[in-house]
Order: C-alpha cells, then structure tokens, then sequence
C-alpha cells in the first residue's frame, strides 16, 4: 500500500525516550521504544494494534497522534508531512485527529458537568455558532451513545465506568474527526459492557466514515472490530494483515503464541453479537 492510499501513514519511524542532550558532549543514549515502524491506515478502515505489556503500542499510537515526538521516520496525515510540524500548525488538524483514552477519569475534568465537557469543544472548534447550537449538538449525540439526558448535568465521577468511556466516545465524534485513536478503551469494563461500547464504535464509525486505529491486548476485541491488524513485539511489527488470515493462519510463532495464551479453546469471533443480544434482553 503507498502512502498515497493511505489517510495515515508512517515509515519507519522510532522513538527513543530520554535522549536528552548534554551541554558538553553528545547527546543521551536514552531507551528506543520503537525501531522502524511502518504501518498505513485506509479512510474508513480500523486496523488493531496488539502486543503484550511494553511491546510499544501505546507509544506507537501516541506518535501517529504527535503527542511524543519521533526521533526518525516521517508520518503523512492526509497526504501531508506532519512529522516535524511545529505546534501552531498542528494545532488545526488536531480537530481531525482525536483520541479516546483508556481511562476516561484522566480525560474528563471532574470539576466540570457533562454538558460543559462536551460543548466547550465545538465553542473552540468553531463547529457551534452559540452556546445554544452547542447544546443542541451535545443533546443529539447523547442520544446517539445512548445516555439519558440527566448525565447532562452530572460530573464525571457521578457516572459509571461504561457511561464515562461513552461520553469519551461523544467527545471525539462531536468533533467530526477523520481518525480516532482508541487504545484499550475497554480493557477495564465488563464483557456485556465491552460488548455495548464495541458496538456503539463500530456503528459510529460505520456512520461517520471514520478510519481508527484501536490498541488492545486483548485479541477477541481485535478480530470482533477490526479489518486489519498489527501484531507488536519489543518496538516492532513481528506481523501484520488482514484479521481473518491473521487469526486462522498466523505467520509468526509469536502471533501463535499469543492466540495459544487465550484462555478460550479459540478466539470467538462471534462473542460480541452474543454478548450485545445478551445485554438488550436484560435491559427489556
């Protein structure tokens, strides 16, 4: 795949941490996290990126996003080299370039309501004319992740864990983004839960022409949402390709040995319709 084909697409890029420079001498050796990582994002496409604790996922994600900065390599967002971009001119495409975080607490001002969370940023986006449009476009996506109205007036910490990660997922659809970053946005929710916030993505995404790249260790979430993977070993991709070659055919021991740790006979790929019909059962 060129780069041209690509929404987001990086070449060889690493990242070393702690490389600071001395003011005699050459510059900190530091820690590479990641080693020349390629990897290419189609519009509309969700690819995974899955790997153990420390294999650089999180890292990986967070310099497609530029928020670390990447010690070589160059990454294209939309046809543009924003590698090296200074922050100013950053600053307009971060509206297109959103991410929905793991623990929602750490994202959401627990200081502030639902409603200011969600409306302050289309205010600063200019995406809202008024106040009054902000509010109506924050109303109508509420509905659309299925919370009551009520949260509106709530602060984070009066929600639950599923509510917070949905009001994540508001944030950055409000901002008619072209790439959602997701990293283990589910890992600390129950199954029928994961179930529900899965599904509510996918639609989204579906609905929205979104491309997302989704950070997981956990391969049943990979293969129920995503079209493509990246499989992450020590600041490398050991493999990547289409999920359902990758999960039935996997090239690398690795990959095997991580489907083989599964505490399941196979990763279910159907688990996620289950789980949801599940859920709409209990709730009627």
């Amino acid at each position: 795949m060129s780069v041209s084909d690509s929404l987001l697409s990086a070449r060889g890029i690493e990242v070393t941490y702690g490389a600071k420079p001395h003011l005699f001498g050459p510059a900190g050796v530091g820690i590479k996290v990641l080693h020349g990582i390629d990897i290419d994002i189609r519009r509309g496409e969700t690819v995974g990126i899955v790997g153990e604790s420390g294999s650089g996922k999180t890292t990986l994600g967070r310099a497609l996003l530029r928020l670390v900065d990447v010690t070589a390599g160059s990454i294209h967002f939309d046809g543009k080299d924003i590698t090296r971009l200074p922050d100013a001119r950053m600053r307009p495409l971060r509206r297109r370039m959103q991410m929905i975080f793991q623990d929602p607490m750490a994202s959401l001002n627990p200081r502030h309501t639902i409603r200011r969370i969600l409306a302050e940023p289309l205010l600063l986006h200019g995406l809202a004319s008024n106040r009054k449009d902000a509010e109506r476009r924050v109303a109508e996506i509420l509905e659309r992740v299925t919370l009551p109205q009520v949260c509106l007036d709530r602060n984070p910490q009066e929600l639950s864990g599923g509510q917070r990660q949905r009001v994540g997922i508001a944030r950055a659809a409000l901002l008619k983004p072209d790439f959602v970053l997701a990293d283990e946005i589910v890992s600390g929710l129950d199954v029928s839960t994961q179930a529900q916030v899965l599904n509510l993505l996918k639609e989204l995404s579906r609905d929205l022409g979104l491309s997302m790249a989704f950070i997981s260790h956990d391969l049943s979430v990979i293969r129920a949402i995503c079209d493509r993977v990246y499989v992450m070993r020590h600041g490398r991709v050991e493999e990547q390709g289409e999920c359902e070659r990758v999960f039935t055919a996997p090239a690398s021991a690795y990959t095997r040995m991580l489907l083989d740790a599964i505490p399941l006979p196979e990763v279910d790929p159907h688990w996620l319709r289950r789980e949801s019909v599940a859920a709409e059962t209990s709730d009627a």
